[in-house]
């Protein structure tokens, strides 16, 4: 099947036609649409700017094309919830033809109705979900000081076994399923899913990196996703709204670009070389520095 792409008037598909300090920024925040950018640009983060007397020019960005081409989305109900952890979606994304580095094979997103914060999970296995959501439901307890309300997926077996509606119905969490055929019911979570998945795709194929990647590919584009606005939010960002501090995205580098990581003084010898060159392939939200590969 072939979509027409409207490439004069859409706002999804950004390009720059020569290599400035506009697209080398755009391609740091791993192809983000141009409304987001102008967001950014405006306020909504901190790290980012560029010459507002620049107009980034609209083209076929053929990344895009490749990673995002696609039908019309999904329209989101009009409806948020207020509060953090009223709502929950969830949804299961794989089995991918191939196993990344840590061999997994699928990756398993929570979105916050209320703030849109994202959190994922990489998967062996699909009987691996009820034991990455005890561990999500005791990581976001502890730090909002409050429980799930509601958890809402799709019927698959997964999120429907007896354990995990025992496990549901021990914490007071309200499951709300998807009736079936229906995806566009888990919509938030769908688009969600759909647009890391682009996103992810597109540093892939504009790093020339292999698919054995796909996880850190996912792993950042939910990164930035987390720092970018998000529709119904304004000039907030779902990370802001979930921790009340505006990000700073001064750190963020293009996925794929090389790096010189300090060997420590205890780890060589006299005349061991000082810095080893690696390939920088996301960010850790645990630990302050970046994610690299050899």
């Amino acid at each position: 099947m072939v979509y027409k792409l409207n490439t004069l008037k859409s706002e999804k598909v950004l390009a720059a036609a020569v290599k400035s300090a506009e697209v080398v920024q755009w391609h740091r925040l791993g192809h983000v649409n141009s409304n987001d950018l102008q967001k950014m640009k405006n306020g909504a983060v901190e790290g980012v700017s560029y010459d507002t007397k620049a107009d980034i020019q609209k083209s076929n960005c053929e990344v895009c094309c490749e990673g995002k081409q696609a039908r019309l989305p999904f329209k989101l109900a009009p409806h948020r919830r207020n509060k953090v952890l009223d709502l929950v979606h969830s949804d299961l994304c794989g089995p991918m033809e191939v196993r990344s580095v840590g061999q997994a094979r699928y990756f398993l997103l929570f979105v916050d109705d209320a703030s849109r914060m994202a959190f994922v999970y990489f998967l062996k296995e699909k009987n691996q979900v009820l034991q990455h959501f005890k561990e999500f439901h005791s990581m976001v307890r502890n730090q909002k000081g409050t429980k799930i309300k509601t958890l809402r997926t799709d019927n698959g077996g997964e999120f429907c076994s007896d354990m995990m509606e025992k496990y549901l119905k021990e914490s007071g969490i309200i499951h709300q399923k998807t009736n079936p055929y229906t995806p566009e019911q888990n919509g938030l979570c769908e688009r969600f899913n759909r647009t890391i998945v682009e996103r992810a795709r597109c540093l892939l194929f504009d790093a020339k990196m292999e698919k054995e990647l796909w996880a850190e590919a996912v792993n950042t584009a939910v990164y930035l996703k987390n720092r970018s606005p998000a529709p119904g939010l304004g000039q907030i960002t779902p990370i802001e709204m979930w921790t009340g501090c505006k990000p700073d995205l001064g750190h963020i580098r293009v996925f794929g670009s090389p790096a010189m990581m300090h060997v420590p003084k205890a780890k060589r010898l006299k005349w061991d070389k000082k810095a080893v060159k690696y390939i920088l392939v996301g960010y850790s939200e645990n630990i302050k520095g970046y994610r690299l590969q050899s």
